[in-house]
């Protein structure tokens, strides 16, 4: 009896997982990947014997697929999409996939901000509890992987709306979407309609067992639930006290209401600082109560936890010049709660691949708090269009070095420097990861 074929397109972290869970399960398995594949993945597919390629895609290789498991960073534009979909072919995520084989608990968070620092806090309050837990989707390990060769009774998914888009039955048993903004509409035809559909797929599949945490002070989120009919039970978090929220701070104490469940911990006992991280630590709360962990285990993790790289990351100061390092703030929104917790005149770093930004959003605080701009980009041209005028100095940086070097001149001490780019990193840097750490590099050779 022929055995039915899975084909991964693409062989980085998810499609390696997903090739291994595929092979592990008994399918005829093919990797194929256009660009070359590393080294740790190779060996990999090469352990469980999986037939893979690079630098191709071998059309009769492919289209002969029974169902096609494509990473998430491949748009649906792509010619050889277009064809599987032309031929009927079901083309599904690693998600969706690993989903089928596991019966573990399902925390899944995605939004446009916060989502790393949010996923890391939970898995981090979960471990520290002695759940046996995963951590999996843009951070950790391939879920997929995971589900093959561990046996985790949690896992805590970071998903992106890429990741989102190619899910179908896969269920969130508590859902978190933290917030809305404008991002990645270069792959949603530069709809906004589109890219909130592929957020709120988190909710899909969910029943009256399931949670859906959301911040419930999001206009796009509240206008979306207004024509949604969800089947899980809400748990919107805020600031402050709100008839619907059940998570907020009151008197300089948080708390978080669940069924028959109250946590209460003193506000500034909270390892991570400033008003997004407040959100961060409700809705990773709002998990973890539901999970009925232990009080004294999510104080001491909220407590206790450790910020994320290239996060609002502290990397030194210079001569009386503070250098932060959030290379992960890829969008407009992100650069917002950066400029917003600051309290000192900024040289504000911007640039890179725009993805159809507007600006608008951090007009009034560039207005109010950045004094000097510098733009690091192989087009710098939408960030003239928009920033022109508007602060009193700004000028052009082709490589980090450059812009460190610029920002530093145009700094003195008492004030910081950010590097906060508003935009993606594929222009000039390999990642966003690799921004950030030519950054710390560059500051620290000061």
């Amino acid at each position: 009896m022929k055995k039915n074929k899975i084909v991964v397109l693409g062989a980085g972290e998810s499609g390696a997982g997903a090739a291994v869970l595929a092979k592990v399960k008994g399918f005829d398995v093919f990797v194929s990947d256009m660009s070359s594949i590393k080294d740790k993945y190779k060996k990999m597919l090469d352990e469980y014997a999986i037939a893979w390629e690079e630098n191709k895609h071998t059309h009769e290789c492919i289209m002969d697929a029974d169902e096609v498991v494509k990473s998430p960073g491949i748009p649906d534009t792509a010619p050889l999409i277009v064809a599987l979909k032309e031929k009927g072919t079901p083309i599904i995520s690693e998600i969706e996939f690993a989903g089928r084989y596991t019966d573990a608990r399902m925390i899944c968070i995605t939004g446009s901000n916060g989502k790393t620092t949010t996923t890391l806090l939970t898995y981090h309050i979960l471990k520290s509890a002695g759940l046996k837990v995963g951590l999996a989707g843009n951070v950790g390990q391939s879920l997929a992987y995971q589900v093959a060769v561990s046996d985790n009774d949690y896992y805590v998914v970071e998903l992106s709306s890429f990741q989102l888009d190619n899910m179908y039955d896969f269920k969130a048993d508590i859902a978190v979407l933290l917030n809305i903004t404008p991002d990645h509409l270069d792959r949603y035809d530069y709809k906004m309609e589109n890219y909130i559909d592929s957020k709120f797929r988190i909710t899909r599949n969910q029943t009256s067992e399931d949670a859906f945490v959301y911040w419930n002070d999001d206009p796009v989120i509240n206008e979306k639930l207004r024509s949604l009919r969800l089947n899980s039970q809400v748990y919107p978090f805020s600031e402050t006290p709100e008839p619907q929220s059940r998570a907020y701070t009151q008197d300089h104490k948080v708390v978080i209401n669940t069924p028959n469940d109250v946590f209460t911990m003193d506000e500034d006992e909270l390892a991570l600082p400033g008003r997004h991280n407040l959100y961060n630590s409700l809705a990773a709360g709002i998990s973890a109560n539901l999970l009925h962990i232990e009080k004294e285990d999510i104080r001491r993790a909220l407590s206790s936890f450790q910020a994320v790289e290239h996060r609002l990351e502290p990397v030194a100061t210079v001569k009386g010049v503070r250098f932060i390092n959030d290379s992960k703030a890829t969008n407009v929104n992100s650069c917002w709660y950066a400029l917003e917790s600051m309290d000192t005149p900024v040289v504000l770093i911007l640039g890179g691949k725009d993805k159809g930004n507007d600006y608008t959003e951090i007009e009034q605080l560039v207005h109010n708090k950045v004094k000097a701009i510098v733009c690091m980009g192989v087009d710098n041209t939408p960030l003239h269009a928009f920033f022109d005028g508007k602060v009193a100095r700004i000028e052009d940086a082709g490589s980090m070095q450059e812009a460190v070097d610029k920002a530093y001149a145009m700094a003195t001490a008492g004030d910081t420097v950010l590097l906060s780019p508003c935009c993606a990193s594929f222009d000039l840097f390999k990642s966003y990861e690799d921004r950030g750490a030519q950054f710390k590099e560059c500051v620290r050779n000061l």
